[in-house]
């Protein structure tokens, strides 16, 4: 578990309250994810709506106490032992089923690369610039919330340059909305802000080798303490009380976008070359989040709303759709995917300063960005056909 600071803790009771089912001291069962983890109250909210505890997960670092709603906390009793015990036996099926289906995936397309290359001439063999790389989706206790498996992402093309200014991303949301996660349309966009524009003339390998996947440098984009439990609440809403974010939102990720510049532009420190740093972040946040959304930022619940999205907004960029929600999950997937970016450590520790001052501008104004009035009940139906 990463190391991170617990959340502020104020105005709670000794959890006596008559309106309160769980006391201090008390052990209980607590969902975390789509897992329920063994926990203990330590503090208690009971004029909250609806009432919180702030729960410390047996076991784990403190700095994963958080403020939890009732919902969410089970009493331990026999019934609900094996429960979580279920729960964790068919997400281990499922995840050995995930992985036997990747490895056969990675066969049998390792064997039509090799095929690919028996049949092409030697001489030609340098001007390929197709890149592929396989990374086995990883676990985690609390914290983890996404249903969806890391994967990696091209070098850029070799043969030219890219531009990402606002004005140019409207022009490539059509390419951005087709292309498959790991494409580079969305590394371009973010890539740039920090590496030079000279273009390499070494061709991309065709199959990574593993020693060259064992020296990635793994990126970690830390998500503010006062973020996290959002991230909670969403998965909560969506999969377990099927709900669905009203779209479009009333904040896109646009908007966020757009307020974020302003704000860095009226701050006197930030000079002219910063700003156009700041642009080109911004630039590349926008593209990551309309490649990857369709495939790696929804649980399932969602993708008949965004199939019926795509239907009746087929020309409006995703960023111009979804709100801060979606934009929070982008974060949690942001560094597996520049681990296999080509910039160097100056460079990616630039990049990482401007996305945590980003972060810090999401908290800093989460009262507006993050409601969970924003969710919606749907109707019977569209839980029949999601399921």
């Amino acid at each position: 578990m990463g190391e991170v600071k617990p959340a502020k803790v104020e105005n709670y009771s000794t959890g006596t309250d008559a309106n309160t089912i769980f006391v201090d001291g008390e052990r209980v069962l607590c969902f975390h994810g789509p897992l329920i983890y063994e926990a203990k109250v330590l503090k208690t909210k009971p004029d909250a709506t609806p009432v919180e505890y702030y729960i410390h997960y047996a076991g784990w670092s403190k700095n994963w106490d958080e403020w939890v709603p009732e919902s969410r906390v089970l009493k331990y009793n026999d019934d609900n032992v094996k429960r979580r015990q279920e729960l964790a036996r068919q997400c281990g099926e499922r995840s050995k089923k995930d992985n036997k289906k990747g490895s056969a995936k990675a066969k049998k397309m390792e064997q039509m690369r090799n095929e690919s290359r028996a049949s092409t001439p030697s001489k030609d063999s340098n001007t390929s610039q197709s890149t592929a790389s396989s990374i086995p989706t990883s676990s985690a206790g609390p914290g983890s919330k996404s249903d969806a498996g890391s994967t990696g992402i091209t070098t850029p093309n070799s043969t030219g340059t890219t531009t990402t200014s606002r004005a140019h991303r409207k022009s490539t949301q059509s390419t951005a909305s087709t292309a498959r996660p790991g494409s580079d349309v969305a590394e371009k966009a973010l890539v740039s802000t920090t590496t030079p524009s000279t273009p390499t003339t070494d061709p991309a390998p065709c199959v990574e080798s593993e020693e060259a996947y064992a020296s990635k440098v793994e990126v970690k984009i830390k998500i503010p303490d006062e973020l996290k439990h959002y991230l909670t609440d969403d998965w909560y809403a969506v999969v377990r009380e099927h709900k669905l974010l009203e779209l479009p939102a009333k904040v896109t990720v646009q908007q966020i976008s757009e307020q974020y510049l302003a704000h860095k532009k009226s701050v006197k420190s930030t000079s002219a070359s910063k700003e156009v740093a700041i642009n080109d972040v911004l630039d590349g946040i926008v593209e990551y989040f309309n490649v990857m959304l369709g495939s790696q930022l929804l649980y399932k619940f969602e993708r008949t709303q965004y199939a019926d999205v795509m239907q009746k907004h087929p020309d409006t960029p995703l960023s111009e759709l979804y709100g801060s929600f979606h934009l929070l999950r982008l974060f949690v997937r942001l560094g597996s995917m520049l681990s296999y970016s080509a910039l160097d450590q100056q460079s990616m520790q630039n990049l990482l300063a401007h996305l945590q001052d980003f972060l810090k501008f999401l908290v800093k104004n989460s009262a507006i960005f993050f409601s969970m009035s924003n969710f919606i009940n749907v109707d019977p139906e569209y839980v029949r056909n999601a399921q």
